[in-house]
C-alpha cells in the first residue's frame, strides 16, 4: 500500500478593517509630513522678509549718512530736512513700508535745555530711527533700527526753543506710545510731525522755530480719548482753553494732555414702576471745558422706544443730565445726577421719569463725606407765600387723582366718580346721599419688590356733618399675580378689624415684600345732604427703581423757596433755592 502525502495551501488577504486603519496610518504621517514641510517653508519666508526689511532699513541709513548734515530731517519736520516720515518700497515682489524719524538730541556734556547749566544751544546730534514693516506678511515683526548722527563742527548758539509734549492718563500716570500730531502753517518750510511719547509720556522736540500761538498739536491713542489745541480767536471757540502753542527762542515751551481709556453708558428711562418709557429727550453735557462757558462734550441725547440710549466710546469726565422732554421730567437718577464715568467703565444709568407738572426742582441729599446719596432725609421745600411740603428721600409714590368708570376693580354702588371729575364721593339720589360707599382701586404694580412706608390722601379734612372717619382706607397686597390671586384688605394694624383714618400714617410692615398693591376706599355720612369726598390718594414706597436719596417737588411758583434737610445723626442744613426754569435741580450735603 502507498501512501500520498497531501499539502494544503492556504491562502490569506488584508481585512477592510486593516485596509482602513492603513490608509489612516498612512494620511496621518503624510499630514504631519506635509505640515512640517509648509512650517518650514513658511520660517524660510520669514526670514527672507525679515532679510529683506533688515537690507532696506540699511539702505535708507546710507541715504542719510551721504546727506550734508544740514539736510538730515524730516520733509515739513523738526530738524527740517529732505527724508520723506514715511515711504514705500517693493523688494522682491513684496511690498514694505518704511517710517524714519529723525529728532534733534540734547547731550548732556554741555548742559540740557532748562537745565544748570541752561544749554542755549540744544540741538547737539540728531537721532535716527527707521521702522520696516510688511503688511502682506504673516505675524512678521516691524525692523527698528536707529542710530545717532553728530555733525562735523563745533554747535553755535541757536536761534530756536523747543517744544515738550507731556501726555499723562486720569491718575496723572504717563501714557507712552500716544500718537501726537504737530502742525505750523505760519512758518516757512511748515511744520508736520507724526511720532509717539516715549515711556516717561514725553515727546521732545529740540531746536523748533520760534512761533505765536501757531503749534496746532493732538494727541490720541486707540481705546483712548483724544485732545488738542485750539486756533485762537475762532468762531466757535474764540477763548480756548488750551490755545496752539508758542515756541520762544532758546526757551522750553511743555505742553500737557490728559487722555485714558475710552468707556461706556448706557441710559434708560423708566417711570419709579421700573416701565420703559421710550422716546425720552434729555441733555448730557460734561465737566471739561474747551473754552470760555464751553463744554467739550454737550450733545442733546433720546432714548429709543424701548427706553435706552447708549454710547459705546464716550470720555471719562463728570456729566450732568437734564430733562429737555415736553411730556415727562426727571424724577430721579441712578447713580445721582451728575455721574461720573470712570476710565475703561461700564455705566448703567437709570432716569426715573414722571408726567411734566412745572415747576419742578429736584433735590439730592448727599452725605458730605462719601458724597453717597441719602436715605430717609427729611426735605422740606417752603416759602413767604405760605407753601410748605415735607418729602423723605429715597421713596418713591404713586399718586391718582382720577378715577374714571373703568379704571377702578369695582364698587358698591355707592360711589360717584363722574359728577366732579377726579373726585369720590357719595352717590346723589333725588336730593339725598347714599349712607355709604366703597371703592377698590385697579392693581397697581411698583414694578419690583418694595417695602410700603405712607399712605397719603387729601382732603384730610371733611364736613363735620358727615360724621367722625367719614373717610378711611385699607390696603391689600401681594407678591404675584395669579388667575386665583386673592387680595385681603388690612388696616393700620396689620387686620381687617381696623382702617387708616388720617392721611400719612405709617403703612404696616405686613404688606414690605410684595410688589402689588391695591387700595379701598370706605366713604360713610351722618347726613343725607353731606358727603366727604376724596380728590387724591398716594403712597410712598421703596422698590428697584426708586431714585436714591432724591426728592422732586412739582407745581411749584417761580420764586425763592427755604430748603430745610434733618436726618438722624446728622446735622441740619438750611439753604435757599430758585425756582425758575420748568425743570431743575440741587445737590445739597450734609454732615454726620
Amino acid at each position: 500500500m502507498q501512501y500520498k502525502s497531501m499539502y494544503f495551501s492556504i491562502k490569506k488577504g488584508f481585512t477592510l478593517i486593516e485596509v482602513l486603519v492603513g490608509i489612516a496610518v498612512f494620511l496621518i504621517i503624510s499630514t504631519a509630513a506635509y505640515e512640517a514641510y509648509m512650517g518650514l517653508f513658511s520660517l524660510i519666508n520669514a526670514n527672507q522678509y525679515k532679510i529683506m526689511a533688515l537690507n532696506l532699513a540699511n539702505e535708507r541709513f546710507e541715504v542719510i549718512k551721504n546727506l550734508s548734515y544740514a539736510d538730515v530731517g524730516e520733509v515739513s519736520g523738526i530738524p527740517n530736512g529732505k527724508v520723506p516720515h514715511t515711504e514705500t518700497f517693493v523688494r522682491g515682489g513684496i511690498t514694505f513700508n518704511a517710517t524714519t524719524t529723525i529728532r534733534n538730541v540734547d547731550l548732556t556734556f554741555d548742559g540740557t535745555i532748562g537745565g544748570t547749566p541752561n544749554d542755549l544751544s540744544p540741538a547737539d546730534n540728531k537721532l535716527v530711527e527707521v521702522e520696516v514693516d510688511c503688511p502682506s506678511c504673516k505675524d512678521f515683526t516691524p525692523i527698528i533700527l536707529s542710530t545717532n548722527i553728530a555733525p562735523k563742527n563745533l554747535e553755535t548758539l541757536t536761534t530756536n526753543g523747543a517744544l515738550f509734549v507731556k501726555v499723562f492718563d486720569a491718575n496723572g500716570q504717563p501714557v507712552q506710545n500716544a500718537n501726537v500730531h504737530i502742525t505750523n502753517t505760519t512758518i516757512f518750510p511748515n511744520i508736520d510731525i507724526s511720532d509717539v511719547t516715549d515711556t516717561n509720556g514725553m515727546l521732545r522736540i529740540i531746536d523748533a522755530p520760534p512761533a505765536i500761538q501757531s503749534y496746532a498739536i493732538s494727541v490720541s491713542k486707540s481705546g483712548y480719548s483724544s485732545a488738542r489745541t485750539y486756533t485762537p480767536g475762532d468762531v466757535g471757540n474764540p477763548d480756548p482753553v488750551q490755545p496752539h502753542a508758542t515756541v520762544i527762542l532758546q526757551q522750553i515751551t511743555q505742553i500737557s494732555f490728559s487722555i485714558d481709556k475710552i468707556s461706556s453708558v448706557s441710559f434708560e428711562s423708566i417711570n419709579s414702576s421700573c416701565t420703559p418709557i421710550g422716546g425720552f429727550n434729555f441733555s448730557l453735557e460734561g465737566s471739561k471745558t474747551i473754552g470760555l462757558d464751553l463744554p467739550k462734550y454737550s450733545q442733546n441725547l433720546t432714548t429709543d422706544g424701548s427706553g435706552l440710549y447708549s454710547n459705546n466710546s464716550i470720555e471719562w469726565d463728570s456729566y450732568t443730565i437734564e430733562s429737555i422732554d415736553g411730556s415727562y421730567d426727571i424724577a430721579g437718577t441712578n447713580p445721582v445726577n451728575p455721574v461720573y464715568v470712570q476710565p475703561d467703565s461700564t455705566n448703567n444709568i437709570e432716569l426715573i421719569l414722571k408726567s411734566k407738572d412745572p415747576k419742578s426742582i429736584l433735590i439730592a441729599i448727599l452725605d458730605n463725606s462719601l458724597l453717597l446719596p441719602v436715605a430717609d432725609a427729611e426735605v422740606t421745600l417752603s416759602n413767604l407765600s405760605g407753601y410748605s411740603s415735607t418729602k423723605t428721600t429715597g421713596r418713591g409714590y404713586i399718586n391718582e387723582t382720577d378715577w374714571p368708570i373703568g379704571s377702578y376693580t369695582e364698587d358698591d354702588g355707592g360711589i360717584d366718580t363722574t359728577t366732579i371729575p377726579g373726585e369720590i364721593r357719595l352717590k346723589d339720589v333725588f336730593g339725598s346721599y347714599s349712607a355709604s360707599g366703597t371703592l377698590e382701586s385697579s392693581t397697581i404694580d411698583t414694578g419690583s419688590i418694595s417695602n410700603f412706608h405712607n399712605l397719603n390722601w387729601s382732603p384730610t379734612d371733611q364736613p363735620i356733618t358727615t360724621g367722625i372717619d367719614s373717610a378711611k382706607l385699607q390696603l391689600a397686597t401681594n407678591e404675584e399675580l395669579t388667575a386665583t390671586t386673592t387680595w385681603d384688605f388690612k388696616g393700620p394694624d396689620g387686620t381687617s378689624a381696623t382702617y387708616y383714618t388720617v392721611s400719612n400714617q405709617n403703612i404696616n410692615s405686613i404688606h414690605n415684600g410684595d410688589r402689588y398693591i391695591r387700595y379701598k376706599v370706605y366713604l360713610s355720612t351722618e347726613s343725607s345732604t353731606s358727603t366727604p369726598n376724596i380728590s387724591d390718594i398716594s403712597f410712598t414706597y421703596t422698590g428697584l427703581c426708586t431714585p436714591p436719596g432724591q426728592v422732586i417737588f412739582s407745581g411749584l411758583s417761580s420764586g425763592d423757596y427755604d430748603v430745610s434737610v434733618s436726618k438722624t445723626g446728622y446735622s441740619t442744613s438750611d439753604q435757599q433755592v430758585n425756582v425758575s426754569s420748568d425743570w431743575s435741580t440741587k445737590n445739597i450735603t450734609i454732615s454726620p
